[in-house]
């Protein structure tokens, strides 16, 4: 007897169905073909334990299970339950009449207990675009997958739970998520808040402009000061996410294997901070078996590099290209996936080996010319992309101690919003551009126009603060964002000077 089943592999972000063809013939071998790997040929130890264990057993005949379609690298253990089910169902041990009415995805144990899978979000998408009347899952994923409207999701703890369900002897609880309610439930929902940071005010100011415009900044200051509890509060004042923002960001954490057991919907800007020792296929994603990296659990949100010179010079020189092009091509030899990398990138750092370089109080201890040498280990092409470069000093002891409550973030973040509602109008006929950080050089010359008064002051801080040529460009961009944070229609000069603010590390006399 031949039975189809059906499961999913994901590719990417998205997922491909995998039809599951079991076919029972004389004889007692068992072939499992369609190229699996390891885990997948494994699941044959896993499938005759979990069956003994509840009570059935793989019947002694010759058995052919394809996995196909063949050319596709069938990866995991996700598969056990596709294939236990498709093997009962062909020895008629289960009624097979609504077996390929639904998509099947679980790892056994080997009581027959469902242990969770990976991308349970984008093989529920694609079930319900193939037309399947549902999808069957290990309960630790039922949530995540019931985001996914007009496709009924069963969660089960047990093979025996699937089997009953499909003999008809008890039924299986449908998971129904409320996906706006949920969404909307837990939206903004920060742990930290900028009412928390006493003094620092020109860094939230500079941090305020960073997420009204997208650009990307760098904190540049000794320890203590202060960079990594700004950098954290950052995601609170950014736009809020929207629902089509919320899901793509669901499907790359899904994918990775990182959402918990009652999340359903990530509906928060994502804040990743990797360790300097990450290695290059970590920060971009990839293996074998592609991966997101952390860049693209940073998709839509902040991606936080602390102690910045210290990170592998090859790590960071791959940051350039999804910088640039907010994506991330990851090619091997038998296929290429690309994973969104939309994100802020944040970057703190000391600024010299020592950290007390232009320090208020405390002595820099470096020799001549290592701190020129510390500032290198960052190339000219990445400082290139950072549009804000901002020094933080430490807060006095007055500020520490005030009562006073600082600015809440929500105050914040609505003046971000209307900032960014401004250019949302500005490049509606610019497809894929919608802050001001992601403005091309032609595009800047008709959008951040200046008056002769301001060409002025521009030409002069260049050449009193010998600012490299690099830094003319972000200057203009930061500038139109403070423009529209002021709800100006054109770049004043005092936009243009508080630009010129933000330029610390294109000053040429900076670590002489």
């Amino acid at each position: 007897m031949l039975v189809k089943t059906f499961g999913s592999s994901i590719i990417g972000i998205n997922a491909i169905t995998i039809t599951v063809e079991v076919n029972m013939d004389n004889g007692i071998q068992f072939f499992l073909v369609g190229l699996p790997d390891s885990a997948v040929k494994e699941s044959h130890q896993r499938i005759e334990a979990a069956l003994r264990n509840n009570g059935y057993k793989i019947p002694g005949k010759k058995i052919v299970i394809n996995m196909a379609p063949a050319d596709i690298r069938k990866e995991g253990s996700a598969y056990d339950l596709t294939i236990a089910i498709g093997i009962l169902a062909a020895s008629e041990q289960i009624n097979p009449a609504t077996v390929g009415e639904y998509v099947i995805m679980g790892e056994l144990s080997l009581d027959g207990g469902l242990l969770p899978i990976k991308g349970a979000l984008p093989i529920a998408i694609e079930a319900r675009k193939q037309g399947f009347k549902g999808f069957i899952l290990p309960k630790q994923n039922a949530r995540e997958a019931a985001i996914v409207s007009e496709l009924e999701v069963y969660g089960a703890e047990n093979i025996l739970d699937v089997i009953r369900f499909f003999n008809g002897d008890a039924s299986l609880e449908r998971e129904i998520v409320n996906t706006r309610e949920e969404f909307y439930a837990q939206l903004n929902e920060y742990e930290f808040d900028f009412s928390d940071v006493k003094g620092q005010e020109n860094i939230k100011r500079a941090l305020e402009i960073a997420a009204a415009g997208g650009h990307n900044v760098i904190l540049i200051g000794p320890p203590g000061s202060g960079k990594t509890m700004l950098a954290k509060r950052l995601p609170s004042i950014l736009p809020p996410l929207n629902l089509h923002e919320a899901l793509e960001t669901t499907k790359i954490h899904s994918v990775a294997g990182r959402m918990s057991r009652h999340a359903s919907l990530i509906s928060v800007r994502p804040f990743r901070s990797p360790h300097h020792t990450i290695s290059d296929v970590a920060l971009v994603g990839g293996g074998s078996n592609p991966q997101p990296g952390e860049i693209s659990l940073a998709h839509n949100g902040v991606l936080f590099l602390d102690e910045l010179p210290e990170f592998k010079r090859t790590v960071l020189e791959v940051l350039r290209q999804p910088l640039e092009d907010r994506l991330v091509t990851v090619s091997r030899a038998r296929l290429t996936v690309e994973y969104p990398a939309s994100f802020m990138l944040v970057a703190a750092m000391n600024p010299c080996p020592c950290g007390f370089y232009n320090h208020p109080d405390k002595e820099c201890v470096c020799a001549p010319g290592v701190v020129q040498k510390y500032l290198n280990k960052i190339s000219g092409p990445l400082l290139d992309r950072i549009d804000i470069q901002v020094e933080v000093v430490p807060v006095p002891f007055r500020e520490l101690s005030d009562v006073r409550v600082s600015e809440k973030s929500d105050a914040i973040r609505e003046r971000v919003v209307k900032a960014r509602q401004i250019q949302e109008e500005r490049y509606k006929e610019h497809k894929g551009i919608h802050a001001n950080a992601q403005m091309s050089s032609k595009m800047l010359r008709t959008i951040c126009r200046i008056d002769e008064t301001g060409h002025t002051l521009l030409k002069n801080a260049m050449e009193k603060l010998s600012l490299s040529a690099r830094a003319y460009d972000r200057i203009l961009k930061v500038a139109r964002t403070i423009a529209d944070l002021d709800n100006s229609h054109d770049i004043r000069s005092d936009h243009l000077a508080e630009a010129i603010h933000y330029r610390s590390l294109d000053r040429e006399t900076w670590g002489l």
